[in-house]
C-alpha cells in the first residue's frame, strides 16, 4: 500500500502565502505523477518526467514542484484569496511491480485564507 501525508495547511491572510507538501510512502514501483486537487478540481499537478499542469486560476500565483527521491510534491501559493479557502488533497499516480497504475489520495489538508 502507499501512503501519502499531508502537511503545512493552515491560516493565511489575503495577499499572503503557504506551502503544502506532500510525501508518498509504501510499497511501490515509482511515482509517475503527483497532484493537488480542492473541492474535485485539480489545482496543480506535476509528472516526476518534469511536465507540470495548472487550473487557469492558479496559474501565475502556484507553484508546484517535486522531488522524486523524496517522493515528495509541493505547492506554493502566493497572493492567496478568501476564496482560496478549501481542504486541499494530495493525490498520486503510482506503479506497482506488478506493472499497474494505482491511484491514492491522501487525508487533506486546511486552508483558510482570511483577514
Amino acid at each position: 500500500q502507499v501512503q501519502l501525508v499531508e502537511s503545512g495547511g493552515g491560516l493565511v491572510q489575503p495577499g499572503g502565502s503557504l506551502g503544502l507538501s506532500c510525501a508518498a510512502s509504501g510499497s511501490f514501483s515509482s511515482i509517475r505523477a503527483m497532484s493537488w486537487y480542492r473541492e474535485r478540481e485539480m489545482v496543480a499537478g506535476i509528472t516526476f518526467g518534469g511536465n507540470t499542469y495548472y487550473a487557469d486560476w492558479a496559474q501565475g500565483r502556484f507553484t508546484i514542484s517535486g522531488d522524486k527521491a523524496k517522493n515528495t510534491v509541493y505547492l506554493q501559493m502566493n497572493s492567496m484569496r478568501p476564496e482560496d479557502t478549501a481542504v486541499y488533497y494530495c493525490n498520486a499516480v503510482y506503479s506497482d511491480y506488478g506493472g499497474g497504475y494505482l491511484e491514492v489520495w491522501g487525508q487533506g489538508t486546511q486552508v483558510t485564507v482570511t483577514s
